[in-house]
């Protein structure tokens, strides 16, 4: 899944991921995928991608923009308030450009 490049981004090392470009996929769950791009903007923030739509979140899981189906986004809710600690420290990894990790998936 991972490909280590020599690669470069502003003078940091980039860790490509294949099929993710940038964005390591933290957790996935009925069909939702839970990213988190390195080296992102305030405020902390992840990504949810199901099938063609996609939204970004607060860490406390609040819509910031983008949108998702009703009931996937209600799983995104649902999973953030549970694993808000976990999301917080995936944060910190990735804005220094290190893997995150992985985080349950809601089941």
């Amino acid at each position: 899944m991972l490909a280590l490049r020599g690669e470069r981004r502003n003078g940091k090392p980039v860790i490509r991921i294949r099929y993710l470009g940038y964005m390591p996929q933290i957790s996935s769950f009925y069909g939702i995928s839970i990213l988190m791009f390195f080296g992102d903007h305030n405020p902390p923030h992840f990504h949810a991608r199901y099938g063609g739509s996609s939204a970004r979140f607060g860490l406390d899981g609040t819509l910031l923009d983008g949108e998702l189906p009703r009931r996937a986004k209600r799983l995104v809710l649902e999973w953030a308030t549970i694993h808000s600690d976990e999301l917080a420290t995936c944060w910190e990894q990735v804005i220094k450009h290190e893997l995150p990790g992985t985080i349950e998936p809601l089941r």
